[in-house]
């Protein structure tokens, strides 16, 4: 594999650091650390640029807290300057581990995210000779357990520009496993796990493979086949990446449970929304059902949810919840 050089300069080009900073700020203009940035917005770009060139940038103290959603987990929130420097990173990174990724990889691509899935899976399901079964599991604890020396070993495996590497390496080491809350994170997330896929792709020859994060679904028409590649699939885990499957992992025929996927739960005529979005849904529903509220008003309320439902088999749900025909 060719390793790519010569990338530091453009990271640190004001032109960049601009474009990252605009990126930075959308969905957050008002919010303190940016309103603060801006108030000398120059100066602290070409602050950003000076430690860049010198090497001299070390990330700031983390501010950690705990979110339940659903359930709890711990995360790191970095000041505005330092998600600047991410997004001038990814500025110039993304198309270089974009193209390490199979296709069959979603979450936090372009083009690839979780109606992409949805396409794919609909799709593949209609060869139900060969969908019969399905494996599912996913990572124990995956982002605190990513082991930092491996994923420095896995970028080393592309870019071999050394004060990059610097930087990133800086990065990795700021927080254990990969911190949640980072935009950086997510691609170190996907990136960790893309030599992985190749492996089911390309040695184990997977025709039916899908992986949004460390959720991942395999399909065959045979199920001790499937036993089979789990132990494999457990020991290159175990073994070239330092992690561990959750205990729940399934082998099960589609058709007599579905395969519960990024929201849906999947079948060979037909998908439904994930019980737990549709029972939100409904509440939702429920409760504007009792106000008087206009049409577009309502729409606003519940237009997430109609995102939902527009990928899946619900217009019977829809004409039994919702107040007004215009909806569906």
């Amino acid at each position: 594999m060719k390793r790519i050089g010569n990338l530091y300069e453009k990271i640190c080009s004001l032109d960049n650091l601009y474009l990252a900073y605009s990126k930075a700020r959308l969905g957050k203009g008002k919010t303190h650390g940016v309103l603060l940035f801006e108030k000398d917005l120059n100066a602290n770009i070409c602050q950003i640029q000076n430690e860049l060139i010198t090497g001299t940038y070390k990330t700031s103290e983390y501010s950690i807290f705990k979110i339940h959603d659903p359930k709890e987990r711990t995360v790191y929130r970095l000041p505005f300057m330092d998600r600047v420097v991410h997004h001038a990173i990814m500025n110039i990174l993304e198309p270089v581990w974009t193209s390490i990724f199979v296709s069959n990889t979603y979450s936090c691509i372009k083009c690839r995210g979780i109606h992409g899935a949805v396409k794919h899976l609909r799709r593949d399901l209609k060869d139900i000779e060969n969908t019969q079964y399905c494996l599912k599991f996913d990572i124990r604890k995956y982002y605190p357990s990513v082991d930092h020396e491996i994923l420095k070993s896995i970028i080393r495996k592309k870019i071999k520009d050394n004060r990059l590497l610097d930087l990133l390496d800086g990065i990795i080491d700021s927080a254990p496993g990969i911190p949640i809350g980072n935009y950086l994170s997510q691609f170190f997330s996907n990136l960790y796990l893309s030599y992985f896929d190749h492996w089911l792709k390309e040695e184990k020859q997977l025709k039916y493979y899908y992986r949004y994060a460390d959720d991942i679904v395999i399909l065959h028409k045979d199920k001790s086949y499937l036993h089979a590649l789990f132990i494999e699939i457990n020991d290159y885990l175990v073994n070239h990446l330092n992690l561990y499957i959750k205990s729940n992992y399934q082998i099960f025929p589609v058709d007599s449970r579905g395969i519960d996927f990024v929201g849906y739960v999947f079948r060979h005529t037909y998908i439904l929304m994930r019980k737990s979005i549709k029972k939100n849904f409904c509440r939702r529903i429920a409760k504007l059902n009792k106000q008087r509220i206009t049409l577009e008003e309502y729409k606003q309320n519940i237009c997430s949810w109609l995102g939902w439902a527009k990928h899946c088999n619900s217009r019977n749900l829809l004409k039994t919840v919702i107040r007004y025909e215009e909806i569906f």
